[in-house]
């Protein structure tokens, strides 16, 4: 990544005339040289831990000190790592799964009255890991889920902190929605240093029916996106 950011620093002419096109080309070679990397594939896809139903330690009180496997520092590494591929790998089927989709899993936020617009992004928020851990006490299901990504500043970016929001949903076979959880991630971003990367780890919790599985239920993570002037 440090190499990216030095070709791309390069580009910038020393005639302030040309300082929002040289924007709009750095922004889109930053978010080449991302997805280029993500194809590397040097990374962990998801952090998703844990078999059966003793994930947290067996009991309801040691969910809270026993389910230390993830934490944001964890997820923030993992969001730095070079692999900036989505989703999770299952290991496991005890645990509900937690999915950031392709379209829920980013938001690109443009100038007022210009969405859309390329050249009038400000910055666009991904979700690049997730992670789950699970306990089961009789019909309830607690689920300790994390996720992390980065937020790449625009052509029309400044630098300074943003924060972008973001729905949790429980949903269970029949794709009907059973728990919901809500949340704000936060990072900082300079015109010089355009990545910043945020990190969430959160529990929800919700009962199982008689004869359901846990493993049949899906934690799903998205960006609002009735933000102002997203797209």
């Amino acid at each position: 990544m440090t190499s990216s950011l030095s070709a791309l620093n390069a580009t910038k002419p020393s005639h302030p005339a040309h300082k929002g096109g040289t924007r709009a080309v750095r922004f889109a070679a930053l978010t080449l040289a991302a997805s280029a990397l993500s194809l590397g594939g040097c990374g962990l896809s998801s952090l998703t831990s844990g078999l059966g139903s003793s994930m947290f330690g067996g009991t309801s009180t040691a969910a809270s000190g026993d389910a230390s496997k993830i934490s944001e520092e964890q997820l923030l590494a993992a969001a730095k790592s070079t692999d900036g591929s989505t989703g999770a790998v299952e290991v496991a089927t005890g645990c509900p799964k937690v999915l950031a989709g392709s379209r829920d899993n980013n938001l690109t936020i443009y100038e007022p009255g210009r969405v859309g617009d390329g050249l009038a992004i400000v910055h666009r928020g991904e979700i690049t890991k997730t992670a789950r851990e699970c306990i089961i006490e009789g019909n309830k299901v607690i689920v300790k889920y994390g996720f992390s990504g980065r937020v790449l500043l625009g052509p029309r970016g400044k630098s300074g902190a943003i924060s972008l929001p973001v729905a949790v949903s429980v949903a269970d076979s029949k794709r009907e929605k059973v728990a919901a959880d809500a949340l704000k991630v936060d990072t900082m971003v300079a015109i010089e240093n355009p990545i910043g990367y945020f990190s969430a780890v959160r529990i929800i919790s919700f009962d199982l029916p008689e004869g359901a599985r846990a493993g049949e239920y899906e934690v799903n993570v998205s960006f609002e996106r009735n933000t102002p002037n997203a797209g």
